[in-house]
């Protein structure tokens, strides 16, 4: 009976240790396992001071645990202004209601071409290590009728990088946001971008940069997407 409850303890712990290896490997190579954002249930039961309450006790357990002296004058404000960093800004694309409205007007122009916003700023986070990602986003879309103002390419962009991501995840909700508002699948999205959970840590790379794209519609047409990319590659000074 003990030699069986042994073995079974050890194939226990090399379960344990296997998967650890593998979730670890899966972060390090930014591996994705959803399109939509992993989120509890009861995401949105606390409030937002709930939640900065709580994790402003979560940063200071950490502080403590790592040594550091949190009556120092420096440190001692240190959990409280993380906590309202996460929930209000650089993760504050989280909460539904932050999501920009909507607002469409008619092509009275009747422009036929695709519009593009490129070089939108993007900060977001890396969901495997919680290090920033910093970089540009360039955004087209080929009217069916309905237009958007130019600023909420860059406020959808900014709303869904304001969360624990993934850059290819990024790409795809970019353009699946503007699909479902334009009403037509002609988006696409290229994010080059500096994950410094590469540039910083592990590899250390700090030359390297993640180029992403996600094309909708006629945007999968070659000639189209050659066009897109000609009009990224413009170099205009201003």
């Amino acid at each position: 009976m003990y030699i069986f409850a042994a073995l079974k303890s050890n194939i226990l712990m090399k379960i344990d240790n296997a998967l650890e290896k593998h979730f670890e490997e899966l972060g390090d190579d930014h591996v994705s396992a959803a399109e939509d954002t992993p989120l509890r249930k009861d995401a949105f039961v606390l409030s937002d001071e709930e939640k900065i309450a709580r994790i402003r006790g979560s940063v200071n357990e950490i502080m403590l645990t790592l040594g550091l002296d949190l009556e120092d004058d420096s440190l001692k404000g240190t959990p409280n202004r993380v906590a309202k960093m996460f929930v209000n800004e650089i993760f504050g694309g989280l909460n539904p209601k932050r999501r920009p409205k909507s607002s469409t007007f008619d092509n009275k122009y009747k422009y036929g071409e695709m519009l593009v916003e490129k070089n939108i700023t993007l900060y977001s986070t890396c969901e495997h290590h919680l290090l920033p990602i910093v970089g540009k986003a360039h955004v087209a879309y080929i009217s069916k009728g309905t237009v958007v103002g130019l600023s909420k390419m860059n406020r959808i962009v900014d709303y869904y990088a304001k969360r624990p991501q993934v850059q290819e995840r990024l790409n795809i909700q970019i353009v699946r946001e503007l699909q479902e508002v334009l009403g037509t699948e002609d988006v696409a999205c290229v994010i080059d971008a500096k994950h410094l959970c590469v540039n910083s840590r592990g590899i250390r790379d700090i030359e390297s940069s993640t180029v992403t794209a996600e094309y909708g519609g006629k945007f999968k047409e070659e000639a189209v997407r050659r066009e897109f990319l000609d009009y990224i590659n413009i170099d205009t000074k201003f």
